[in-house]
């Protein structure tokens, strides 16, 4: 299996930008398409951007499109997370996600989350 790890969360003021990472370990990273998602307290987790396995498809939520670009390297065996124009409520743990199947409804490998907190 890959293991997976967020970076990148933190405070932000609204209109501001973060980018997230998360670097994988263990299996070859090219293998797998990457997601981001998001939680906000209470509920369900969101799907946020993911993008296959060589960067060839992408495809962004509808609520963070035009302003979140989700990349990867896959020399570094890492995904990112662009994001720009924040706005509040952005705010949520944010976790990257694994699967061989871009087209997958699930994912079973998960990262433990990057906290972000977008200020008004």
């Amino acid at each position: 299996q890959v293991q997976l790890v967020e970076s990148g969360g933190g405070l932000v003021q609204a209109g501001g930008s973060l980018r997230l990472s998360c670097a994988a370990s263990g299996r070859t990273f090219s293998n797998y398409a990457m997601g981001w998602f998001r939680q906000t307290p209470g509920e369900e987790r969101e799907f946020v951007a993911k993008i296959g396995r060589n960067a060839g498809v992408t495809s962004h939520a509808s609520s963070v499109k035009g302003r979140f670009t989700i990349s990867r390297d896959n020399a570094k065996s890492t995904v990112y997370l662009q994001m720009n124009s924040l706005k509040p409520e952005d705010t949520a743990v944010y976790y990257c996600a694994a699967n061989t199947d871009y087209y997958a409804k699930t994912y079973a490998l998960w990262g433990q989350g990057t906290q972000v907190t977008v200020a008004s």
